[in-house]
């Protein structure tokens, strides 16, 4: 897994017009690629017209708050997650968030934070296809109703990343999905999970990314 992604842009939401767009041609190997060709404006299908930013400039954009788009091999799950780092989520990038995606949105964690907030796994034995390790599901009590609003998320999320909040803090179930990450990053588990972690450690986040 390669996690370089989603545009720096000025703008928000995310996207390109097909004229800011130039034609790439995959390479046969490549991993993690930026897809273009939707509009906000018009809600264009997805061409094939894309291209790869470098590390830099993802790093740059991450670092600011922005998505990336990170594929993972062609060969696992030849999938791109939408991942930005928790603390830096707002209501309407969730907002967003939701509406773009399935809806189903995780918070990777290092085990320690999860230790340290008590949130155990969700179950003793993983037999999920490529072991995503998901956790108990959490709310924030503070300022949240349902749980389940873009508001209420956002702010779940930014309470997992910041290290003054404490087990008390979060009601068990809820409606935000920790995901544990292993302590080796992508170098021991090429997933989204991990990739998630290693953006955050690399931009020098609170180690929290949201995908």
């Amino acid at each position: 897994m390669s996690p370089v992604a989603l545009s720096p842009h000025p703008s928000f939401p995310p996207f390109f017009s097909q004229k800011d767009s130039p034609t790439y041609t995959k390479p046969t190997n490549a991993a993690a690629p930026l897809v273009n060709g939707a509009s906000a404006e018009t809600g264009n299908a997805p061409t094939d017209s894309f291209l790869f930013d470098s590390m830099e400039d993802a790093l740059e954009a991450f670092g600011r708050g922005e998505f990336l788009v990170v594929m993972d091999d062609e060969s696992r799950e030849n999938e791109g997650d939408l991942i930005i780092a928790a603390d830096k989520i707002t209501t309407e990038k969730m907002a967003w968030f939701i509406k773009h995606t399935s809806g189903y949105i995780c918070i990777s964690l290092p085990q320690e934070r999860l230790e340290e907030l008590d949130i155990p796994m969700m179950v003793p034995n993983n037999t999920e296809k490529h072991r995503t390790a998901y956790t108990v599901t959490v709310d924030y009590k503070q300022g949240t109703t349902t749980g389940i609003s873009a508001h209420d998320r956002a702010l779940t999320a930014r309470m997992l990343a910041s290290q003054s909040s404490k087990p008390d803090d979060f009601t068990r179930p809820g409606h935000m999905v920790p995901l544990r990450a292993r302590p080796g990053g992508v170098l021991e588990r090429k997933g989204h999970t991990e990739a998630a972690i290693d953006l955050c450690h690399l931009t020098s986040q609170p180690p929290a990314g949201l995908l």
